[in-house]
């Protein structure tokens, strides 16, 4: 892991010196910052966001070619973040909020508004952010870099949240294969994404549980890198998923924040530890709220949400994992399945979401027809 550390170190310092040196030379595209979709109450706001220079991005269309796709993935994955820079997050109250970007151009912020913003949309609430002061190696005057994020609070009368898996859970990546894996991803974009046949309905009937409201907030846990952010958001839009916050993870290498099991190693375990920190904040978060997780058998979903049946008794409605047919990993679940069943917690291997649906109606989630278009 020492060696591990070390890399990263090297790789970071590299990109920080060419990030510096082109903006002492003014070579650095315009800056941009990136504001994420998070969650929060009434009493406190969750934020996160990327301040970076401009990558060269085209808006993604259903035509482009798969050469036009990687072009534009390598741009994502070639950033050039700003570390040291100054944000200022000020609500509609007057409380201004300051925050200073990480190694990594990165910014999280927590804020306790005196008063609700009015709301963008349903359940989502505004929190402007702008750059105030920039590292000594750019160029004054200060340009107008600005943002908006937008928080989710749900409403009282949710019946339960939802935390979902991405990748061989709402569409197909072939994660128990790397080379099929790396080839979806840096060949494809938002459009030629496609989702699982039955989960955009399954998704919003969820939603919109027994009130016919969409009141049941939406978390999308993922171990994709925060690069891909625009592609995933706009995939959801494209295909009506309930929004919700992607939390997603630094590419960087480093220590997971929350330890796995003894045996779970590698790749492996950085994936556990990322999910299961990002759902151990949302269930803290709303701890008054019930779950229900959705997860796929390609990698550690189902020993996951185990963990987090233990770490939370009592908390998870219940658990729908898709099987993404390979044997050997499908064989890991059934255990699981029966221990959490003597627990009181269903967890489901489903072929598809049609059966998910189904069992989901039988226990009360939803209503047994079909959901509007989510909005």
């Amino acid at each position: 892991m020492k060696l591990l550390d070390a890399l990263s170190s090297v790789t970071e310092w590299t990109d920080h010196l060419l990030t510096r040196s082109r903006a002492r030379a003014g070579w650095l595209r315009p800056l941009q910052l990136d504001a994420y979709r998070s969650y929060g109450t009434a009493a406190k706001f969750y934020i996160k966001g990327r301040l970076l220079a401009e990558r060269g991005l085209g808006t993604q269309t259903a035509t482009d070619s798969r050469w036009r796709n990687f072009q534009s993935m390598v741009r994502r994955f070639n950033s050039r973040e700003v570390a040291g820079a100054d944000l200022v997050a000020e609500l509609p109250d007057g409380s201004q909020h300051l925050v200073t970007t990480d190694d990594e151009g990165y910014f999280t912020l927590i804020i306790e508004p005196h008063a609700l913003p009015e709301p963008v949309a349903y359940l989502w609430y505004p929190v402007p952010v702008k750059v105030s002061r920039l590292p000594s190696q750019f160029r004054a005057p200060l340009p107008a870099v600005q943002g908006a994020a937008k928080v989710l609070v749900p409403p009282a009368t949710a019946e339960f949240g939802v935390i979902s898996d991405l990748d061989d859970t709402v569409f197909e990546t072939s994660a128990t294969n790397l080379m099929k894996m790396l080839a979806r991803t840096l060949l494809s974009n938002a459009h030629s994404k496609l989702p699982f046949v039955g989960v955009a309905d399954f998704y919003r009937r969820l939603q919109r549980g027994n009130t016919n409201k969409p009141d049941n907030p939406f978390f999308y846990v993922s171990s994709s890198p925060w690069n891909l952010y625009d592609v995933l958001d706009e995939f959801m839009g494209i295909h009506e998923m309930p929004p919700g916050p992607l939390l997603l993870r630094d590419l960087g290498i480093a220590r997971p924040k929350t330890t796995a099991p003894p045996g779970i190693t590698g790749s492996a375990a950085v994936h556990f530890g990322h999910k299961l920190h990002e759902i151990n904040d949302v269930l803290a978060t709303y701890p008054q709220l019930p779950f229900v997780l959705l997860g796929d058998s390609g990698q550690e979903d189902a020993r996951i949400y185990r963990e987090v049946v233990r770490q939370h008794p009592g908390r998870i409605r219940a658990i729908y994992i898709r099987d993404v047919q390979v044997p050997a990993r499908a064989l890991l679940v059934g255990p699981i399945t029966e221990e959490l069943q003597a627990e009181g917690v269903p967890m489901l291997l489903v072929a598809d979401y049609a059966t998910a649906a189904a069992h989901a109606a039988s226990i009360g989630l939803i209503v047994n027809e079909p959901a509007p278009k989510a909005g």
